[in-house]
């Protein structure tokens, strides 16, 4: 649980932001000030108000050159909007109180901080604007007003404008708190993906250069192999340098199948790094590795695929589909089908598994693909995870063009997920 008063890099402000709204809040009001006192000539208390702003100008300034972090800490974010709401509160009480047509912004400061920090927070300067709204609703002066007009509203009136702008107050929070909530889990997943997909270009990188240096490395060492062989000719009765010579070529030969091993092809050309695949290439490929690590049967069925478009070699659809596999090999009992399938404009890769199939309240909700989610059952809450893994390959595979869905398979009982691909869609990748 995250405390009110604790740092945290995902309840922040930023400080320019921030800084701007407050010098065109300050702005506003000093201009209004003087447009009601001198341009409009209704006499008020104008110089607290004004001492007030002062004040408030001061803070600003300090935050802004004093303060050298790029985002502000939700204590400090905090502080500053308790000071913005009571500052407010002040000179709505010098203005007329609740009957101040400007009253409405009051809950401004409330409503931008929901969406930035933490719910405490938040609830902090909930219950401060509502207090303040509830004592400007009896304790206030007078509207500013011409002499020879009183403004009068009857009570009800003036009871039902605070309570318009706390169900308002209320309502703005509370999505701007769920927005917020929501904003922050997809940024960390986001984050996690990117995080995800850097590891594996890197391993992708590392590969490409092994195999760079295979094919590079393969004529040195194919002459080598080649003089040595002659070398063993030319001295086959020096007993001395047969030794030496036959452990030069059985080293060169050994050296030779490692490097066959690094490379992507062992019949290396130089295209080797530039192979397309079809999607069964593909599922084929992510299906072998982990048939070496599992000991469940995975059946892979084209007999309605007819499919020859061939794409680049794609690390995001590579992963994406390894999750969903992954996903099924976790899951299952002792059995996984994928099925690939042609309609007439269309590619689909349906992955089943005999497990005990997705969380029937999740589909009915349409959230799987969302991160960070939990079912409500609690004998498959303990074997879910939060949802992170579907979500990063469906969002990998939706960027490559796919359209990702989930259902529970009639057939095995377990998980079913259907990725399609438009082929106008596929030749593009």
């Amino acid at each position: 649980m995250i405390r009110v008063f604790d740092n945290s890099e995902l309840f922040t402000l930023n400080r320019l932001t921030y800084v701007n709204l407050r010098w065109i809040a300050f702005i506003g009001q000093i201009v209004s000030i003087f447009i009601v006192e001198f341009i409009l000539n209704f006499k008020f208390n104008y110089l607290p108000c004004l001492a007030v702003i002062s004040l408030g100008v001061i803070t600003n300034i300090y935050l802004q050159f004093k303060i050298k972090e790029n985002q502000i800490s939700n204590t400090l974010s905090l502080v500053y909007l308790i000071y913005d709401i009571i500052q407010l509160g002040i000179l709505f009480f010098y203005t007329g109180g609740i009957k101040n047509p400007f009253i409405f912004l009051i809950i401004i400061p409330a409503v931008f901080s929901s969406q930035y920090l933490s719910l405490k927070s938040s609830f902090i300067l909930v219950v401060l604007t509502t207090s303040i709204l509830l004592i400007l609703t009896f304790f206030y002066f007078e509207l500013p007003h011409p002499g020879e007009i009183h403004f009068h509203v009857p009570d009800y009136y003036l009871y039902a404008i605070p309570i318009s702008i706390l169900i308002g107050l209320l309502f703005l929070v509370y999505f701007a708190v769920k927005f917020g909530e929501q904003s922050r889990k997809r940024k960390r997943a986001y984050d996690k993906i990117q995080e995800i997909m850097a590891k594996e270009n890197e391993l992708l990188s590392l590969g490409g250069q092994a195999a760079a240096a295979a094919h590079s490395l393969g004529t040195p060492l194919s002459t080598i192999l080649l003089t040595a062989k002659e070398l063993q000719k030319d001295f086959k009765k020096n007993e001395k340098l047969k030794k030496d010579l036959d452990l030069l070529v059985s080293q060169s030969n050994r050296c030779s199948e490692i490097l066959k091993k690094l490379s992507l092809n062992p019949k290396i050309n130089d295209e080797f790094l530039n192979t397309n695949f079809t999607l069964f290439e593909y599922v084929n490929e992510i299906v072998r590795s982990f048939q070496e690590i599992s000991n469940k049967k995975f059946d892979i069925n084209i007999t309605e695929f007819k499919n020859k478009i061939r794409i680049g070699k794609s690390t995001e659809i590579m992963y994406g589909l390894r999750n969903f596999i992954g996903n099924a090999n976790k899951f299952s009992k002792k059995k996984i089908n994928i099925i690939l399938l042609n309609k007439e404009n269309s590619t689909i890769i349906k992955i089943l598994d005999d497990g005990d199939g997705f969380p029937a309240d999740l589909i009915k909700k349409e959230m799987l693909g969302e991160p960070y989610i939990r079912t409500l059952n609690n004998a498959q809450n303990s074997k879910q995870g939060l949802g992170l893994g579907t979500f990063i390959g469906k969002t990998l595979l939706e960027k490559n063009f796919a359209s990702v869905k989930f259902k529970n398979s009639k057939n095995l009982g377990g998980g079913e997920v259907i990725v399609e691909w438009k082929n106008k869609d596929l030749k593009q990748i």
